[in-house]
């Protein structure tokens, strides 16, 4: 008998520790909105108590790292919890697993900053009837940018995958999802933005794009801004435009599309308001959504 299977709620608690082994940490009320909507808080603290209690424990936690009134508690999944969730056949592979230290690292913040993120576009199509589920995001995806190791990599902080219901089909949304909390440089950050048209234009020794074995089209960016004061962060989101708009990665890829939004706009609002500044046309706010014509 596996170790998920000896508690009291075996799905529910697989499917936490996949999300945890995917997400690498999450706060108790990130595991709430994503897994428990609707269930008060000592009902999660309870189930997540009960996960780092098994024998072996599938789940561990760290303290926050956070400012007063942050979560207290951070959970990451043990290596028991991992092979319970792909067992479960919740996750494909293994995992790079997390111990206390890593999880209380310095990447802390952008993790969990990443998840917020993620989890506004899950809540949206909770409400709104589409599908985005717990597992629909995946950190530090790695994409090449030419055909050679010496051409370099990027690696996006997310790939969001999120399905819009119509009446008439399923249309499959992708974003590259990219989390800013002010520790870059301005011009940094565009520069990071901008190898996106890179990643566009890298092409294999056929001459075929790289990026077209792993999407069917090539999915937009989507900048989150936090970890500042909103006037800041709105000061930091006019720069980068600017200095995105002037960069020769941007201005030589013509199809690639960067939107900024601030990340307190996206909690309170979610993805469909129109809180998006589009670096190709900045003066009209807009959704998350492209048009179809706009898409590559």
């Amino acid at each position: 008998m596996s170790a998920a299977s000896k508690l009291a709620v075996p799905l529910a608690a697989t499917e936490i520790l996949a999300s945890l082994a995917q997400h690498r940490v999450l706060s108790t009320p990130q595991v709430g909105t994503v897994h428990f909507p609707g269930r008060s808080p000592r009902w999660v603290q309870m189930v997540l108590a009960r996960l780092a209690a098994a024998d072996p424990p599938l789940a561990a936690f760290v303290p926050s790292l956070g400012a007063p009134g942050a979560p207290r508690r951070l959970w990451y999944v043990t290596e028991a919890g991992a092979r319970a969730a792909l067992d479960a056949g919740l996750i494909e592979a293994m995992p790079r697993l997390l111990d206390a230290e890593a999880a209380s690292g310095g990447l802390q913040a952008h993790t969990l900053s990443v998840n917020d993120a993620a989890i506004c576009f899950l809540q949206s199509a909770r409400e709104r009837g589409d599908e985005c589920g717990p597992l629909a995001w995946r950190h530090e995806v790695p994409h090449r940018l030419g055909p050679g190791r010496r051409t370099g990599m990027l690696f996006a902080d997310a790939v969001l995958t999120y399905l819009r219901l119509t009446e008439t089909e399923v249309v499959v949304e992708q974003r590259f999802l990219e989390l800013d909390r002010a520790t870059l440089s301005v011009d940094r950050l565009a520069a990071e933005l901008g190898r996106y048209g890179r990643l566009l234009r890298a092409e294999g020794k056929r001459g075929e794009s790289l990026w077209c074995s792993q999407y069917p089209s090539f999915p937009p960016v989507v900048c989150v801004l936090a970890g500042a004061t909103r006037a800041t962060l709105s000061r930091r989101l006019d720069a980068a435009v600017a200095i995105l708009r002037d960069a020769p990665d941007f201005a030589d890829s013509p199809d690639l599309s960067v939107r900024f939004c601030l990340a307190a706009d996206l909690a309170e609002r979610g993805p469909f308001a129109p809180i998006f500044t589009d670096a190709r046309d900045p003066e009209a706010p807009v959704d998350w959504l492209v048009a179809e014509e706009d898409r590559v």
